[in-house]
């Protein structure tokens, strides 16, 4: 499955459980945020549909989503994005001597 599809399918799934999803312009990475007391996603339009996968990701992983039909394709991508974004933060910080 293509990226631009995948980013539908979990904007799609934001949508399921609640949560708008909203395309913005401007200086920002996006994510979930509140909005006049509505829990809300933002995507920065600018980005490409690969960022905007990985924070729909991020997202979604935070959610209730165990009981959401995904469709095995974007469900293994959901894990794939989780488990690499997981190894990114186990990574030791490389110090650099002088």
């Amino acid at each position: 499955m293509k990226v631009p599809a995948l980013v539908k399918a979990l904007e799609e799934a934001h949508r399921s459980l609640g949560v708008p999803v909203r395309r913005e312009r401007g200086p920002f990475r996006g994510g979930r945020c509140t909005v006049d007391g509505e829990n809300v996603m933002v995507l920065n339009k600018m980005h490409p549909a690969e960022a905007q996968m990985a924070i729909l990701a991020e997202s979604l992983h935070t959610l209730p989503h165990d009981q959401l039909y995904i469709r095995p394709v974007v469900r293994a991508a959901l894990e794939d994005s989780w488990a690499a974004h997981t190894a990114d933060s186990l990574e030791a910080p490389e110090f650099i001597e002088e």
